[in-house]
């Protein structure tokens, strides 16, 4: 079998167990979300103690997306995706003993919290991944990896929503779920190149046959306190924070949406909650949509004008959802809302990642990911605490800025093969013309 084929054999791999860990980490969260009705009614818990017990998730999760960089650093990032996953699994049985077996509001607690800390550590974790197996492969594939989320999204709440039919335990649904996850992602970071800059160990001979893609790195580490330095340096980088403002607007966009979009629908415009749940799937739809169709769109007209079109088309829509008052109207708004909100992020991820320093690269994608998710996390309460105060619809307004903010922002995502002073001329293909170049030339000399 020859050396190309081989290769491509194990960009294939790399990218299929990047999808499954995407896939992995929806199904997680929306497997014990689905199940939360029935664990308020067993442990008699309150709106507000609900609400207090999900704070424990989302505060270890930020805490999740700070020790990703560290933990990555000292670690690897396959001993850091597979170490996540598990202590997600940990999360999700704890929280099934619980929410049903031994009801426990303190357990549930600390089990949201292994659950928050794992996934908050493997986001930032899989985008670096994708990141680099996207730019070896050539072609614009965030997108869909971040779709790959949404389906585990949609098959967790399918799965549950089957299990509750049945009247399947918590405990016995979350556990097995669990096991799914930790099997899933230890066999999944198999396929996953070990890479020194990343902090995984140097490979033998016998580890690269083995490997996935057969072109494990086989330097040694560096000190992975020089590798932690690396990644709070790029800090530092002003166009590096500019994608951070078109992450920031993009995460706010979406997570305003996933908390928010029914109940605005509902409070703000009146209607029934069949109807603002109907409204929601609408935007789930557009945007997990937009993000399986949208790779070979960035490829062929560049970063730059997609994400510009992308962030007017949002302020179209979050304007005509807002500000709407026929039903067609703050549909058409909700679609719209969505496929503008869809790519952001991925996108973004990219850009981070367009540098020729591999290691760089890593650590660049690891802030912006913070950034992201931190605005994912953080944006809907702040959005509650201005709905409380001005209401649900004036408080998207300030999402419509953020999203005009993106677009401004949007150049700093221009991919390098465009920039001024690059070697190689543009393509309208950006990212398949530098990407496969460089792994052409990173698989030739391997």
């Amino acid at each position: 079998m020859t050396a190309t084929t081989t290769n491509r054999r194990g960009l294939t791999a790399w990218r299929n167990a990047v999808f499954a860990i995407f896939f992995l980490s929806g199904l997680s969260l929306a497997s014990w979300v689905a199940r939360l009705p029935e664990v308020r009614d067993e442990t008699g818990l309150s709106t507000q103690g609900v609400g207090l017990v999900i704070l424990s998730g989302s505060i270890a999760s930020v805490l999740g997306l700070i020790a990703a960089p560290p933990l990555m650093a000292r670690f690897g990032a396959r001993t850091g995706m597979a170490g996540a996953l598990v202590a997600v699994s940990v999360g999700l049985v704890l929280i099934g003993i619980g929410g049903s077996l031994v009801p426990s509001v303190p357990l549930i607690a600390i089990g949201l919290a292994f659950a928050g800390f794992g996934n908050g550590a493997v986001d930032v974790m899989m985008n670096v991944e994708g990141a680099e197996a996207e730019r070896e492969i050539g072609r614009t594939l965030m997108p869909l990896m971040h779709a790959f989320f949404s389906f585990g999204t949609v098959a967790g709440a399918g799965v549950a929503a089957a299990a509750s039919a049945l009247d399947v335990p918590v405990v016995l649904h979350l556990s097995t779920i669990g096991a799914i996850i930790a099997v899933g992602g230890v066999v999944a970071v198999r396929f996953v190149p070990k890479r020194a800059e990343l902090g995984d160990p140097a490979s033998t001979d016998a580890d690269a046959d083995a490997d996935a893609d057969g072109r494990a790195d086989a330097a040694p580490a560096r000190p992975w306190t020089e590798r932690l330095r690396d990644s709070l340096r790029v800090w530092s980088d002003v166009r590096l924070l500019l994608i951070g403002v078109i992450m920031l607007g993009m995460s706010f966009a979406e997570g305003s949406a996933n908390d928010w979009l029914t109940l605005a629908a509902v409070d703000g415009h009146g209607f029934d909650p069949a109807v603002g749940a109907a409204i929601f799937t609408v935007f789930a739809v557009s945007m997990t949509t937009a993000r399986v169709l949208g790779g070979p769109l960035v490829d062929r007209f560049g970063r730059v004008a997609t994400l510009r079109v992308l962030a007017a088309t949002g302020v179209v829509g979050l304007s005509l959802f807002i500000f709407g008052t026929e039903v067609w109207v703050i549909v058409v708004g909700t679609v719209l809302w969505g496929i503008g909100a869809s790519m952001g992020f991925p996108v973004g991820m990219s850009a981070a990642a367009d540098v020729p320093d591999r290691a760089q690269a890593a650590a660049r994608v690891s802030a912006v990911a913070i950034i992201g998710y931190c605005a994912f996390l953080v944006g809907p309460p702040f959005i509650g605490f201005l709905g409380e105060q001005f209401g649900l619809l004036n408080a998207l307004l300030v999402v419509l800025l953020l999203m005009v903010m993106a677009g401004l922002a949007a150049p700093a995502a221009r991919e390098r093969s465009r920039m001024p002073g690059a070697t190689g001329g543009e393509s309208d293909g950006p990212a398949a013309s530098e990407g496969a170049t460089g792994a052409a030339s990173d698989r030739s000399g391997s």
